[in-house]
């Protein structure tokens, strides 16, 4: 038996805590700490914009969206919104829909940075990581076609 001391990899998990381990991990743990790094690089919260990555810390987290009316398009009294990252860009047109009281057949264009619409599908999270500043996203809406 060789009594010599034997280096150990630190612990690959994504959480970075830095243990030792005390033996070589097998490929089943090296598998699952893969899936939990790409498990953690596909979440749309920004880990420098909740702080502590603890789950009830992202569990709170919110966005704020500025709505701001363009053109012909009514004003709303209210518009800065704390909106879920996971919503969808179609869930806010829905809502100002509602809130404008707009008829099913109107027309009603979302814009990011006064210049593109963004696809119904887009998580809200996906679009501040992109356009976001000043801890806020700001879209436009409108009842005719402004831009792009």
């Amino acid at each position: 038996m060789d009594d010599t001391p034997k280096l150990h990899r630190a612990d690959p998990t994504p959480s970075g805590s830095g243990e030792i381990s005390e033996s070589e991990p097998g490929p089943e743990k090296a598998a699952a700490a893969t899936q939990e790094a790409a498990e953690a690089a596909r979440t749309d919260v920004p880990v420098s914009a909740t702080g502590p990555s603890s789950p009830a810390t992202q569990a709170k987290f919110k966005i704020d969206v500025l709505l701001k009316a363009t053109g012909d398009a009514p004003i709303m009294k209210k518009k800065k919104w704390a909106v879920d990252p996971t919503k969808k860009i179609g869930w806010v047109i829905e809502f100002i829909r509602k809130y404008i009281k707009a008829e099913p057949s109107e027309s009603l264009f979302l814009y990011v940075n006064q210049s593109f619409a963004p696809a119904p599908d887009i998580d809200i999270g996906t679009v501040y990581d992109c356009f976001g500043s000043d801890g806020k996203l700001v879209l436009h809406y409108c009842r005719t076609q402004a831009w792009g």
